[in-house]
């Protein structure tokens, strides 16, 4: 792939992949931004690694999904993030940031996987078999993670 082709598959994937990390990272936009130049870059020096039968997008999702986890494993967070919960709701502009603060928070309590596996499904639309590939799990791994993490976004949503 030459710089030019890789420009034009992360333009054209750029605003997905910052949206996937926002939501992995449970609304910080600053961190999922930091997060997205971080995949950007290591994509940049590995495209060379970059097979043509493979699809861009999964590949870079991986990426995306690698920086995650590495980023979480060297914070070593312990405990979720709960101040958001006492932010009264009003209609200015800036309140709006914390409109989704209660799914944020849900999925926060999840395990990476299973949050992972949540927006790769639910809010990319990829199938069983893609969220395999960008996770390095099996398929059968990736359901589970899925019924799990809908059992207990359901527990946690209805508190």
């Amino acid at each position: 792939m030459d710089q030019q082709q890789f420009i034009e598959h992360v333009e054209g994937n750029q605003r997905a992949v910052r949206r996937f990390l926002t939501a992995l990272c449970c609304g910080d936009a600053a961190l999922a931004d930091d997060l997205a130049q971080d995949t950007f870059l290591k994509a940049y020096l590995s495209c060379d690694g970059f097979k043509d039968d493979s699809k861009f997008t999964t590949w870079i999702y991986r990426i995306a999904y690698n920086t995650f986890i590495s980023n979480r494993r060297a914070l070593r967070i312990n405990e979720p993030i709960t101040a958001a919960d006492n932010i009264c709701a009003t209609d200015t502009a800036a309140d709006k940031a914390y409109e989704y603060q209660p799914l944020y928070n849900a999925l926060e309590q999840l395990s990476d996987t299973e949050r992972s596996a949540v927006l790769l499904h639910y809010m990319q639309a990829y199938a069983i078999d893609e969220i395999a590939a960008i996770t390095q799990s099996s398929a059968e791994a990736v359901r589970q993670r899925l019924s799990r993490a809908r059992r207990h976004l359901k527990q946690l949503l209805n508190q």
